[in-house]
């Protein structure tokens, strides 16, 4: 039986029409919206991970001096478009000056990366441990490749994972949409159904943002609170206009993260 969505409480000040317009839900929580916000992280980790391939060739990592019996170095890099499952991304691709260094992750030649997008799920579905963190890579890859390969690989995708979980955000959002999916991801070999939360912020130039993502078996007020606590603990203090859907007792959680202060014009379009 579906939800009967809730009426805005009467305490709640108008929103202007043409705001909702601009950011409806039809122009902002598309999936085209979310996976154009999600390839900047998708280029990131196939960066890291191309990098840290690269440190491995090489015997040494980025920044540091280079033994003198190691005749190669890093040399720049090229650009190329790989497809993922939801489209395409231009990545930069490190280069050895010898011309040696061949990507295990994006052979030279190869244009499409399939199953990576579940996987970087799979990913934040796992945590971050290092041993699950070389489970997942030992899956990116496909093939037989060293321990040593793994933990040089291993090292910068943790590091860039970590950065982007845990990054600063700005003070205030004129508008998040928050919305909850239902993707199917393979958690330790086996096919399992969960909650990918997502907080997906529009900037005051109009550009959007994905300010985090969480994975939970199923959705639920009580968890959004957790997500809502990460944001505001992340340096987000308020949040003029939250997009959501009609979950019982989700704009409970939201006042509880965020108490809408005298004559905040804050609105919640359910």
């Amino acid at each position: 039986m579906p939800r009967t969505p809730k009426k805005p409480t009467e305490q709640l000040a108008p929103v202007a029409e043409e705001v909702l317009d601009e950011f409806g839900p039809a122009s902002g929580m598309s999936m085209d919206d979310i996976d154009a916000a999600t390839r900047r992280l998708k280029k990131a980790l196939m960066e890291r991970m191309l990098g840290g391939e690269l440190s491995h060739h090489l015997g040494y990592p980025p920044g540091a001096d280079k033994p003198d019996d190691i005749p190669n170095h890093r040399n720049g890099s090229s650009r190329k478009t790989v497809v993922t499952d939801d489209g395409p991304v231009g990545i930069a691709v490190p280069r050895d000056r010898a011309g040696t260094f061949e990507p295990i992750l994006v052979p030279k030649h190869a244009r499409r990366l399939p199953g990576f997008d579940d996987k970087v799920l799979a990913l934040y579905a796992r945590g971050l441990p290092t041993r699950e963190i070389q489970k997942f890579l030992q899956e990116i890859y496909a093939i037989e490749v060293s321990p040593t390969l793994i933990s040089d690989v291993t090292d910068a995708v943790v590091e860039e994972v970590t950065a982007w979980q845990t990054r600063p955000l700005e003070r205030m959002y004129p508008v998040v949409f928050f919305d909850a999916l239902r993707v199917k991801i393979r958690d330790e070999s086996v096919v399992r159904s969960k909650a990918v939360y997502l907080a997906l912020a529009i900037l005051p130039d109009g550009s959007r943002d994905i300010l985090g993502i969480w994975i939970e078996q199923t959705e639920g007020a009580k968890f959004w609170l957790k997500v809502f606590t990460d944001l505001k603990s992340r340096g987000c203090d308020d949040i003029l206009i939250a997009v959501t859907d009609g979950l019982k007792g989700m704009p409970e959680a939201l006042e509880a993260a965020y108490p809408p202060p005298p004559r905040c014009r804050r609105a919640w379009c359910i």
